[in-house]
């Protein structure tokens, strides 16, 4: 793969913010304001590059629970605070959502975000309709609600208050040991079996999480979170996701083993995908960062979907696009058992409780008891 001649964008994963081509969005190019100038004038000069800010706008949807008839997935429902995630990590298949707004999947989805701040009181309102029957609510499907702007908003735990006093199941997944600032609602849920806490860990080495997911919590700050949350009587779930082939597999088998020294009960591995724009964005990533194993990056990736996704970045398949095939997914598949079989740690279903709900409060009306 050839070698990319801009300097890496720092602070962020994507490395460029071009629109998709399949909306008919209208090419971007620099058009000389004030960032151009600065960005131009600090390359020239030999200075450090504009760090790109962060914004955020508050929107005011009308519905926040979103429903999903997905057989790949264990879940039909979820809730997610935020779009856009600030972490930036290159591979996230969420990207492409961006550009149903005209914005790019590339760095627009990790510095313009959307935070929603009546989301708790909408979660109320649904969850008291006489006709909702409850079944545990996914959170961080799309986007991480434990992302930087959750310490600003608190969005995630209000919506976790809601959830405890509905006694209505949730499960959680992030990249952040933010989620440890809610642990007094954890484990109290987690004694009534509402909660369940997955978090990813993708690498073991600093340096490369920082360029594969450059504001996300440190891979040692993560296991450590999985050793207090499970401490805590949470159940809990180390995900190894992505894994990138020839990038981070080889730490496959350290990740599980830390996991089970930590006490977490159970674990998993998800092949890395490149749905839409993301496969262009990992492309661009691997240029700047790792040129020279790049070609052998993709044809691994290409290999693991040559049977039912035909070779290709990514199969869009249902029943498939989370089954990788081939030689190098049943190593992988091999390696991850083993690990797993060495260090006693097994993959856990965690039984939620959907009986004890009641519909919540709303406009202040006493419960019916």
């Amino acid at each position: 793969m050839e070698q990319s001649s801009e300097s890496p964008v720092a602070g962020r994963g994507a490395q460029s913010r071009s629109v998709p081509t399949r909306f008919g969005l209208a090419a971007r190019e620099a058009d000389g304001d004030w960032r151009d100038h600065m960005e131009a004038l600090a390359q020239s000069e030999g200075g450090p590059p504009v760090k790109l800010r962060t914004q955020v706008t508050e929107e005011r949807p009308r519905t926040i629970l979103s429903f999903n008839r997905s057989p790949d997935i264990g879940f039909d429902r979820s809730v997610n605070a935020y779009r856009g995630c600030e972490h930036g990590c290159v591979y996230c298949f969420a990207r492409p959502t961006h550009a149903y707004h005209d914005l790019s999947p590339g760095l627009d989805f990790e510095t313009q975000l959307f935070a929603k701040p009546d989301a708790a009181e909408l979660l109320r309102a649904t969850l008291a309709k006489p006709r909702y029957r409850p079944k545990p609510i996914a959170m961080g499907t799309n986007t991480d609600p434990y992302q930087p702007i959750e310490n600003r908003y608190k969005i995630t735990r209000a919506l976790l208050e809601v959830c405890l006093d509905a006694r209505h199941p949730v499960t959680i997944t992030t990249k952040s040991d933010r989620v440890l600032a809610d642990l007094d609602l954890l484990e109290e849920m987690a004694r009534k079996r509402l909660v369940a806490v997955a978090i990813s860990v993708t690498s073991l080495d600093p340096a490369l999480s920082g360029k594969l997911e450059p504001r996300a919590a440190s891979p040692a700050k993560r296991l450590a979170a999985l050793g207090k949350l499970a401490a805590a009587g949470v159940p809990t779930h180390c995900s190894i996701s992505p894994v990138i082939p020839a990038i981070t597999d080889e730490f496959m088998e350290e990740i599980v083993r830390q996991a089970a020294a930590a006490g977490v009960a159970s674990c998993g591995w998800i092949p890395l995908r490149l749905p839409h724009e993301v496969a262009p964005l990992f492309r661009e990533w691997l240029s700047v960062h790792f040129p020279e194993r790049g070609d052998k990056v993709m044809s691994i990736v290409r290999s693991i979907r040559a049977n039912e996704g035909g070779g290709k970045d990514n199969d869009p398949n249902f029943f498939t696009r989370m089954k990788p095939t081939g030689v190098w997914a049943d190593l992988f598949r091999a390696r991850f058992h083993l690990a797993c079989k060495r260090a006693g740690i097994g993959k856990g279903k965690f039984e939620l409780d959907c009986s004890r709900f009641r519909a919540p409060e709303v406009g202040g009306q006493m419960r019916l008891l």
